[in-house]
């Protein structure tokens, strides 16, 4: 998705929320200086939204991310399926994609066993029908 993403992660150390505080602030660093070097087509636009959020912060200019976020503990088998599938199915519900693994960048196309384009990130199965 264009504008948010889903994640399911944990922490071996049990320090979720400063994985996620250390992602933000990584991919926000590399979301400016992208933006600053012109190389994303949108960049005055972007420039503009995260200047817009940013000014409403102490020493901060601006902003990437929100500062919250939806976590959930996962509790369940049945839980992590629920999940997978509103994550997959999100850019269906969005009208990009008809069907989940058409999506180039999503795990979704791991779980259908199709070349996964940007091979950035490792998928670990959580569930898998047979």
């Amino acid at each position: 998705m264009s504008n948010h993403i889903h994640i399911l992660a944990r922490s071996e150390t049990g320090n979720l929320s400063g994985i996620v505080r250390d992602f933000k602030n990584y991919t926000s660093k590399i979301l400016l200086k992208c933006i600053e070097e012109n190389t994303e087509s949108r960049s005055d636009w972007m420039k503009l939204v995260f200047e817009y959020h940013g000014k409403y912060k102490n020493k901060q200019t601006k902003q990437g991310w929100t500062h919250e976020n939806h976590a959930e503990e996962i509790y369940s088998q049945k839980f992590i399926e629920q999940k997978i599938n509103y994550i997959h199915n999100n850019p269906v519900r969005s009208g990009i994609v008809e069907k989940p693994e058409h999506y180039l960048y999503f795990s979704a196309r791991n779980y259908a066993e199709l070349e996964y384009v940007l091979n950035l990130i490792k998928v670990d199965f959580l569930w898998k029908t047979i």
